[in-house]
């Protein structure tokens, strides 16, 4: 099969089975009633500049909770205005004054926090509309060509407002683009209760789609996953080459694993996790055989079918590949699905993945929800941070025996500072790799920060940029550790 051929291609051994450690942090618990069965995203990224990343966890009815990291895995409680009702947390740098900003998606109004640059952070409203009484759980941005501000998606999850819910209420989605007098808005309809979305180039033609995933938990009937034009400003369809499925959509994770240049997804949901490998055309559905399906519980005597939330791609074990981590969890006592249901690591062997959770000791069975894949300690390896409902949330520093890394940082004048939408590859003996800089996608949150590269065997690399407008930068030579490209 042309994938499995591809995979073949891009991957080198590893040198063992990855190994994790916990980390002791400050006690944070995703807490609440029914509201709070979905989000518990967490956003990891560096709000000082010192290139350790700070965490931020979504609390739900306790209050979100900002980690600052002081190097070793030591993690200290930094003040934040106190904010409950949060389902979800992502970074950016908004109004690109080179500080990373907040937003934070409740139960109600959204919050946006302006950053000092110093791990400081202020209620601002950026002049956004703050969603009202939305239930919002998604969020994405992109950078459109010549705007001065980032074009913003929030997807908004069942319309508690509607007497007929909350089965087949579910709310209309936002799209916010800048303009010259203020935002632009543009509503979405119709809504099938988005719990993922994610702008990205799928087709590589120099303009992001907005996809929405979407649980059927609530739409019942007559809908599915989406797919936004922003320059049709329409939903795309069938005529188009776009054959949604229908899934409890819960988490997009996207990034180029067969080696064509765009990226492959992976779908949670209920039961199968739907893996999608690009096409010339679009996705086509992966063959069960890949591994990546993770539909039941891998360890334990609970055959039942999992609950899969956050998914997210990256090298853990730096052999040149992309390995696959997907966080589980009972919504709450839904008594068709698994309840001792224990996170994936899925470790890429090129043509098959293979569970290695266990072994690494990130099998746990609480019932989680929002992660990240990030350095945190600037070993070069990727270490795990994972949000659980009504249960401790967990750091795990990577402690495997990998090879080298290459972590790359991308930064322009201007606007769009953090290049979103640019592409960038790296090549070595064992092929090349592509990685799309984004925001969004996760489950209600995610790792801004730095694009993860592992080298394998290779003492070095080349790598260049196709920056978001398109032009393409010279190849140029880097080898392991941090290395910023500017333009």
């Amino acid at each position: 099969m042309r994938w499995a051929l591809a995979l073949a291609a891009l991957a080198a051994p590893a040198a063992a089975d990855p190994r994790f450690e916990p980390v002791a942090v400050p006690a944070h618990v995703y807490a609440g009633g029914w509201e709070h069965f979905v989000g518990g995203g967490v956003a990891v990224f560096d709000c000082d500049g010192d290139a350790l990343p700070e965490i931020a966890a979504a609390g739900g009815t306790k209050p979100v909770t900002l980690l600052a990291n002081r190097g070793g895995m030591v993690f200290e409680r930094a003040p934040l205005p106190e904010i409950t009702g949060a389902s979800g947390v992502y970074a950016l740098d908004l109004d690109a004054d080179g500080a990373r900003d907040l937003m934070v998606l409740r139960v109600g109004p959204n919050v946006f926090l302006k950053g000092d640059g110093a791990c400081g952070f202020a209620v601002h409203d950026f002049g956004l509309p703050d969603g009202g009484a939305a239930w919002t759980t998604a969020f994405s941005a992109t950078w459109e060509a010549g705007a001065p501000s980032p074009t913003l998606a929030f997807g908004n999850y069942v319309d508690r407002a509607d007497p007929e819910g909350p089965f087949g209420a579910c709310d209309d989605n936002l799209l916010l683009r800048p303009g010259a007098e203020g935002w632009t808005q543009t509503v979405l309809t119709p809504g099938f209760c988005a719990l993922s979305a994610l702008f990205s180039d799928e087709d590589r033609d120099g303009v992001p789609t907005l996809r929405l995933s979407n649980d059927r938990h609530y739409y019942i009937r007559e809908g599915a996953e989406q797919l936004w034009s922003l320059t049709e400003n329409r939903f795309l369809g069938p005529a188009d080459g776009f054959e949604a499925p229908s899934i409890w959509g819960m988490g997009i994770a996207s990034r180029d694993i067969t080696g064509d240049g765009r990226p492959d997804l992976v779908l949670t949901s209920m039961g199968d996790q739907l893996t999608m490998l690009s096409t010339p055309d679009g996705h086509a559905m992966a063959p069960f055989d890949l591994g990546t399906f993770a539909q039941r519980p891998h360890v334990g005597e609970d055959g039942r079918p999992s609950t899969g939330w956050h998914a997210e791609w990256g090298d853990v074990d730096n052999d040149g590949d992309a390995d696959l981590f997907i966080a589980k969890g009972n919504v709450d006592q839904m008594p068709g699905m698994a309840m001792a249901d224990p996170n994936n690591l899925l470790l890429n062997e090129g043509a098959a993945f293979r569970e290695v959770s266990v072994a690494a000791g990130v099998a746990t069975t609480e019932r989680s929800r929002g992660a990240a894949l990030a350095d945190l300690d600037g070993d070069g390896r990727l270490d795990l941070v994972v949000v659980n409902r009504r249960a401790p949330m967990e750091v795990w520093r990577n402690a495997s025996a990998a090879g080298q890394a290459v972590a790359v940082t991308l930064s322009q004048d201007g606007a769009n500072p953090e290049a979103l939408g640019a592409w960038v590859e790296l090549r070595t003996e064992a092929g090349l790799q592509s990685q799309e800089v984004t925001l969004g996608g996760g489950h209600a949150g995610g790792a801004t920060g730095p694009l993860h590269f592992g080298l394998g065997a290779a003492k070095a690399a080349e790598i260049r940029v196709t920056w978001p407008d398109g032009t393409v930068g010279p190849w140029r030579v880097v080898r392991p550790g941090r290395v910023t490209l500017r333009r």
